[in-house]
């Protein structure tokens, strides 16, 4: 394959989870390799993964979509068009229209002008699989590559969800088919548990609350590649130790109060320095070059640069190794700083096909340990390279916007 040439920078590497107070927000670092890889702010207004009693207020016809209000002063967008099934509270199936009282997941946290998105596909996110209530089919993650044994379980995951549900099953499902039945059993009790509250409980009242983010990102480590969790924080340190202590042998983890009152947790991993560096238009590369990272409304541009880079070669030898390195620094700064939707790359210029085809493959492998699904879709005639990433929470800088918008602080 090509991308045996860029192989020695793909590397699977423990990681050490961060958890501590900063700007009275709860605060989740993950390093790997001692490089901050993913972090987000708990955001205590966030209703992300919440499944409510909604009441319709109108339905928009020529939208094909209706408006519902999840509880006091909050609304979302729901799409007829991606919930052709609807879960009405009282379980009777009908033609939707306002005043109805239906069963809803926020799928999308409001971002700037828009609503929160709302869905009747109901999902509960378990270690090893996702169960969507609202798509009864079996799909598998794109990283488990051995068909044989994705086909000899799935006859026992369609009889487990009976054709009421649907399943996704994670990576790290694979050689484990004990405890995913056993996971996927308990997923499915919890939906029809949520379902039957549902008949029973008055409008805007919460069926289910999300897991906090530092529970999510435990959840998405790879198994066996998360090696601590340190925080000073006494109640989430108690809540990891009872989580933990109910998990299965092979998913647990050490976790670590930490108490030094000469240096905190945050001096201790420079969070503070995470935090600003996360936020600078400027990314240097450790070769001299450097990106450029643009935000726009209908998507992310990336420029990547050579900077002081030199290099001992020629300058084709340069500019493929600048482009190697700014490939992982992407993928790193996509997943470090939440950016999703459409992000435009703009690589260095390399006249052989042979280099170009070698980047894009390189870029791919990088991206694998996004537990987000992100696509690097191609490269334009242009010699821009198209990335999607799905848009699931607020983007990093927002966060951090929005958390020191609420400490009076000035930007």
């Amino acid at each position: 394959m090509r991308s045996v040439l860029w192989s020695p920078l793909v590397k699977t590497l423990n990681s050490k989870l961060i958890i501590t107070r900063w700007k009275d927000r709860l605060l989740t670092v993950l390093f790997s390799s001692q490089e901050a890889v993913e972090a987000g702010l708990e955001d205590s207004a966030s209703t992300l993964g919440n499944i409510y009693i909604g009441k319709v207020s109108r339905v928009v016809k020529n939208l094909n979509a209706a408006f519902v209000d999840y509880g006091e002063g909050r609304s979302g967008y729901f799409s007829l068009s991606d919930n052709p099934v609807v879960l009405f509270a009282d379980g009777r199936p009908r033609t939707l229209k306002g005043g109805d009282e239906i069963i809803v997941q926020v799928a999308r946290d409001a971002v700037r002008t828009k609503d929160p998105v709302l869905t009747a596909n109901l999902t509960f996110a378990g270690r090893y699989a996702v169960l969507t209530a609202g798509k009864p089919v079996i799909g598998f993650s794109s990283k488990i590559t051995d068909r044989a044994w994705k086909e000899g379980i799935r006859p026992r995951l369609e009889e487990l969800t009976r054709g009421t549900a649907g399943l996704i099953v994670r990576t790290n499902a694979y050689g484990r088919e004990e405890l995913l039945e056993k996971e996927v059993r308990t997923l499915m009790e919890t939906c029809s548990q949520v379902l039957e509250r549902g008949r029973y409980r008055t409008c805007y009242s919460l069926l289910y609350r999300a897991e906090p983010e530092y529970r999510k990102t435990i959840r998405s480590c790879p198994a066996g590649t998360l090696e601590e969790v340190v925080t000073d924080d006494a109640q989430v340190y108690e809540e990891l130790e009872q989580y933990f202590s109910s998990c299965e042998p092979e998913q647990r983890c050490p976790v670590r109060f930490y108490e030094d009152p000469l240096v905190s947790l945050s001096s201790l991993y420079s969070l503070e320095t995470v935090m600003e560096q996360a936020c600078q238009k400027r990314v240097w590369l450790r070769s001299g070059g450097y990106l450029v990272i643009e935000y726009t409304e209908a998507m992310t541009v990336i420029d990547v640069n050579t900077g002081k880079y030199a290099g001992k070669k020629n300058q084709e030898d340069t500019i493929r190794m600048t482009n190697l390195e700014a490939a992982k620094e992407i993928s790193r700064q996509l997943r470090l700083r939440n950016l999703s939707g459409i992000i435009m790359v703009d690589f260095i210029d390399m006249k052989r096909q042979e280099d170009r085809e070698a980047l894009m493959d390189s870029l791919r492998t990088f991206v694998l340990a996004d537990p987000v699904k992100t696509t690097v879709v191609d490269m334009t005639a242009l010699n821009l390279v198209e990335i999607t990433r799905k848009k699931e929470k607020k983007p990093l800088w927002e966060q951090i916007a929005q958390a020191g918008k609420e400490k009076g602080e000035t930007q």
